[in-house]
């Protein structure tokens, strides 16, 4: 929940396991007995003795609702997600989230940790029907936002990045946690949660158990010499999160009681050592308020101190706050927060700012992501910070990814991370180790790899309103946009939950509400999202003079007759290419008209399937348009698809096998009926084309050709034959041409209606 997810008191849980004290636990005793002693190393915060007592607890009564919730709530605290995971399901299972309702939020952020995103996902989905009372409260815009980032995570676990990601060595990494990287004089300093005294059976002497601050020398990938900075150690509390000032003069750091009360401390770096320590004052740390994790930098000259709060006028959980620095650190600005596009409902945390690129550097739970804290960038625009952007994979993992730094000396990357692969002395995601990050020199990728890339972001699905646009027309052209009917097609989203509930109450009108909420989330504005990443890397393949080919499949609900909805699948696809023609001053546009400087292009093969993929259960009754216009199952099939992405234009090593036209439909016809259709084709390429075979996707379908080699400039005839006796309905078939062109074949594509005789 906000404010606790990632504050310092995360880190104060207990990563070592003291195997050596288990011989204290009382056996024998009652339920009840056992249920006590765990739930008051609950209220210590020793949750894997507490797991211990619930365990013996579970050996007498495996049934209890209550023992399996507690259970789930003390692995979910000691960071063992899978197992959290279990007892969630097993309570949810039993109860149904009538007793304890967040045990579905509790089981979908779980399984998000653990990257199961599809069951993630379901689950999110019930959690947001369990909240939907409360639409204003965290849990249910919780689980809005974490369906979004379910979808987002799906798509971008295809996508990752080049980085090679590593551990650091010992003695940096220990089984304790290490988090909070910063550069120091020698090499690199950070934060460890370590008994004061431990042995090899890893027993405490001690009561003292705390985050220190510790620094190591370095050369290249080596480290040694760690020890504990002198001068930030103050009994009974906690210190962490250091940052020294621009100038190398001052160390900013976090210190907290026992409660988990933070404040800002700041001392003067003398000989290695931290002296003069004070905090500072009220403008930072603000009075009753967790202040906390601060950054010292410089941007255009003046210094700035970035760090977390939930101060005042917060705008959910830990909040990221900036103030001037002057007077060499004695006079700081009344504290700004960043705003919404850094900060959200969740914990943001670890700012670090990138003073080569000005961006800024965070982690957060709330925005898209793969699960737990995710590392993020925003662009720093006269000190706002608009839009953020998800570092992706392997930087970020379905666990708590925190503290990213950059050593601008050398390209390296050094961040926080509790992932699978830490040092760990049982539970293999209970503790943070440091981790290492940087980008190899890589030769520019092939035209192929790039195309590959492209190719990964698809298929894009754009959706639109019933006959639109231009309702009740046959043209196959329109001069509106697709962001246009977007945009009026979400302005639609309350009149479609009120019509497809209409006649329904209770429990069953809001299901139908719900069920139109999640397909506006899940698919209509999902797909914008889709396709401005899709256009993104478009516009760098343009930009490198290449010539590609983009195919889009269009497709219509069954509620108007077939050859209608194949005019209005183009009229579809024609708005998608008149947004292209508009966005960013008509960046497309040279490209679009084969006009571009660079000798890029842009083509596009569209085949209009109008309704012949949709679903058959799909209502085609005009007079009952809560189902035929309103159901979610009609919305799901008005849509259009960019589905492949070719190179069009290469060496003079390929043909060039160019059709005018790619789908024919027959419409309506009576079964056995004979069909033929000729599609012209001819080769633009600058080698002789060579066509090797065809194939047909029934038996019911062939192709013949009046000619199998074509000299550059030559057209030929590819005659379709179709016979109709042994099918029946909406039907799609095609036939493939192989030959020696760049994607070694080309498809066409007949449809047609075939009814009974």
């Amino acid at each position: 929940m906000p404010g606790l997810s990632l504050s310092i008191n995360l880190f104060l849980k207990r990563c070592l396991v003291l195997v050596g004290l288990t011989g204290n636990l009382v056996f024998g005793q009652s339920f009840v007995q056992m249920m006590e002693f765990a739930d008051e190393k609950i209220v210590e915060g020793d949750f894997y003795y507490a797991i211990l007592y619930y365990e013996k607890a579970m050996d007498i009564d495996s049934n209890s609702v209550e023992v399996n919730w507690k259970m789930a709530e003390a692995q979910r605290h000691y960071k063992d997600y899978k197992k959290a995971a279990f007892y969630y399901k097993k309570v949810y299972a039993k109860e149904n989230a009538l007793i304890y309702p967040k045990s579905i939020f509790w089981l979908a952020t779980m399984e998000q940790y653990n990257g199961d995103y599809e069951e993630a996902l379901e689950h999110w989905k019930l959690a947001k029907k369990t909240f939907k009372k409360n639409r204003k409260e965290y849990p249910y815009k919780k689980a809005q936002q974490s369906i979004k980032s379910c979808l987002w995570a799906i798509k971008a676990i295809r996508d990752t990045a080049d980085y090679i990601v590593g551990s650091l060595p010992s003695p940096v990494n220990t089984p304790d946690a290490e988090l909070a990287p910063f550069f120091w004089s020698e090499g690199l300093g950070f934060t460890s949660l370590k008994a004061d005294s431990i042995n090899h059976n890893e027993e405490v002497f001690t009561e003292e158990y705390s985050l220190q601050i510790y620094t190591a020398k370095q050369q290249d990938s080596i480290f040694s010499n760690v020890i504990q900075l002198k001068g930030t150690k103050e009994k009974g509390m906690n210190s962490a999160n250091g940052s020294m000032s621009p100038d190398g003069k001052r160390f900013y750091f976090s210190r907290c009681d026992p409660n988990y009360a933070c404040k800002i401390y700041v001392g003067e770096i003398k000989n290695g050592r931290i002296v003069n320590v004070d905090s500072l004052g009220e403008i930072i740390n603000e009075p009753g308020a967790i202040t906390t994790m601060p950054h010292a930098t410089k941007i255009d000259g003046q210094e700035y101190l970035f760090f977390v709060s939930n101060r005042n006028k917060t705008i959910g959980g830990l909040d990221i706050w900036y103030s001037m620095v002057t007077q060499n650190g004695n006079r700081y600005s009344k504290a700004r927060n960043l705003g919404r596009g850094v900060n959200s409902m969740d914990d943001d945390i670890s700012p670090f700012y990138d003073t080569l690129n000005n961006q800024l550097y965070f982690s957060s739970s709330w925005h898209e992501g793969f699960g737990g804290q995710d590392v993020f960038v925003a662009k720093n625009e006269e000190m706002r910070f608009m839009s953020s952007e998800n570092l992706g994979l392997p930087i970020n993992s379905s666990q708590n990814d925190t503290y990213f730094v950059i050593d601008q000396t050398n390209d390296r990357y050094y961040y926080s991370s509790n992932r699978i692969g830490v040092n760990h002395a049982k539970n293999p995601t209970c503790c943070n180790d440091i981790f290492t990050a940087y980008l190899p020199k890589l030769k520019p990728p092939t035209r192929f790899e790039s195309l590959t890339d492209l190719n990964k972001k698809l298929p894009v699905t754009l959706y639109f309103h019933n006959d639109e646009p231009d309702p009740r027309t046959r043209d196959t052209t329109t001069d509106l946009t697709y962001m246009e009917s977007y945009d009026d097609y979400v302005d639609m989203e309350d009149r479609y939950k009120k019509e497809y509930s209409s006649g329904l109450s209770g429990d069953a009108a809001e299901e139908a509400q719900e069920d139109i909420d999640d397909f506006f989330l899940q698919y209509v504005e999902q797909g914008v999202i889709d396709l401005e990443e899709f256009l993104r890397l478009l516009k760098e393949e343009l930009a490198k003079g290449y010539a590609i080919e983009v195919t889009i499949r269009g497709f219509a609900s069954p509620l108007a007759k077939t050859d209608y909805n194949v005019n209005l699948t183009k009229r579809r696809i024609n708005s998608l290419i008149n947004y292209l023609y508009e966005i960013e001053d008509g960046y497309f546009a040279p490209y679009l008209d084969q006009n571009a400087a660079n000798g890029g292009a842009l083509t596009f093969v569209q085949i209009p399937f109008g309704e012949y993929s949709a679903d058959g259960l799909i209502s085609d009754n005009i007079n009952d348009q809560k189902n035929s216009v309103y159901s979610r199952k009609a919305a799901l099939e008005r849509k259009i698809e960019i589905q492949s992405v070719s190179f069009v234009r290469t060496d003079t090593t390929y043909a060039k096998l160019f059709f005018t036209k790619q789908i024919h439909d027959f419409g309506s016809v009576t079964a056995g009926t004979g069909l033929t259709q000729t599609f012209t084709f001819q080769n633009t390429g600058e080698q002789v084309l060579e066509i090797d075979s065809l194939s047909s996707s029934c038996d019911c379908m062939r192709g013949a050709l009046d000619k199998m080699k074509l000299n550059p400039g030559e057209s030929g005839i590819l005659t379709i034959e179709m016979n109709t006796a042994d099918k029946q309905g909406l039907t799609v078939e095609h036939i493939r041409i192989y030959a020696n062109i760049e994607n070694e074949f080309k498809e066409v594509t007949i449809t047609t209606e075939i009814t009974p005789n």
